[in-house]
Parts: structure tokens; C-alpha cells; sequence
């Protein structure tokens, strides 16, 4: 079993979360101009990471291993 963790988005990410995600997570947090920043919850999912922001936003490995954005109500996720 592996534990998640939380972090408030624009802060350093912490070292739980896969090197892979690290990219992607920046770019969305450069898009969030809201304050109070909202917070990140890193989950697994059959293995894989799964990193979902408070408004909607996830990040997450596709079956090759690259990182990919949509959002919670996609069908992607």
C-alpha cells in the first residue's frame, strides 16, 4: 500500500511525489492566480500516481508513463 499526501499548490513539492509529475504540476500551478492557493492530493490508482487539485485539476501517468492534465470530469480519468 502506498500513503498519499497533500500540499498547497505553489509550494515545494514534496518528495512522495513521482519525479514524472513534477513538470506538469508546475504548469498548472503557474496558472492559478487564486489566494488562497488551493491544495494538491497525491493518491495512487492501480499503481499509477494520480495528483488532483481542489478545483478539478489532475495530473497523472497515461499507460506510456508520460505525465498528462485534464480534469476530474473528463473521461480521460
Amino acid at each position: 500500500m502506498r500513503l498519499g499526501t497533500r500540499w498547497t499548490s505553489g509550494g515545494a513539492i514534496p518528495a512522495s511525489v513521482p519525479e514524472a509529475l513534477h513538470e506538469q504540476i508546475g504548469q498548472v500551478d503557474r496558472l492559478i492566480e487564486v489566494d488562497p492557493r488551493p491544495k494538491w492530493t497525491l493518491t495512487w490508482l492501480e499503481g499509477r500516481p494520480v495528483a488532483e487539485l481542489e478545483n478539478g485539476a489532475v495530473v497523472s501517468l497515461d499507460a506510456t508513463g508520460r505525465a498528462v492534465v485534464g480534469q476530474i470530469d473528463d473521461d480521460t480519468f
